[in-house]
């Protein structure tokens, strides 16, 4: 059986906390993959070969897959980890957007604020992720101690 919390497990205090905050904010980024692909669409690195729209589609489902994997207590290690890899794995798309918004006259001030910004995020989300990790249970809820 998979057990799943309660909504006050999403807080700080709660040892799954990171794993639900991860999830619910993997899922929103997933589903934005298929609501907006465009904007992702144009962060996809050129050199990569075959269609951007496939990597913005399987970029989507991976995150929706992880942030599952999140909320699943069996399988909460292992989408805890690897939503650390993920969050590693998509540092080409911040360059290729950060790249896009400075090259751009129409970007404003703000936008180059934020392409610069969003590196060192990475950085509390990979954290956060092994946090997730280390507070997974090998065998499900709770996290044994």
């Amino acid at each position: 059986m998979i057990s799943v919390a309660s909504p006050c497990s999403w807080s700080s205090g709660s040892t799954q906390g990171p794993a639900w905050r991860l999830a619910g904010m993997l899922a929103a980024a997933g589903v934005m993959h298929f609501v907006a692909p465009t904007f992702f669409d144009r962060i996809i690195p050129p050199a990569l070969p075959g269609s951007a729209r496939t990597y913005t589609q399987a970029s989507g489902a991976v995150a929706l897959v992880i942030a599952g994997m999140l909320a699943a207590s069996p399988s909460r290690r292992l989408g805890a980890t690897l939503a650390a890899a993920f969050f590693i794995a998509v540092i080409p798309a911040k360059v290729q957007l950060a790249l896009n918004w400075f090259g751009s006259d129409e970007s404003t001030f703000a936008m180059k604020v934020a392409a610069i910004v969003q590196f060192p995020w990475q950085i509390p989300l990979v954290t956060e992720a092994l946090k997730a990790r280390r507070n997974a249970s090998l065998r499900g809820w709770p996290a044994q101690r």
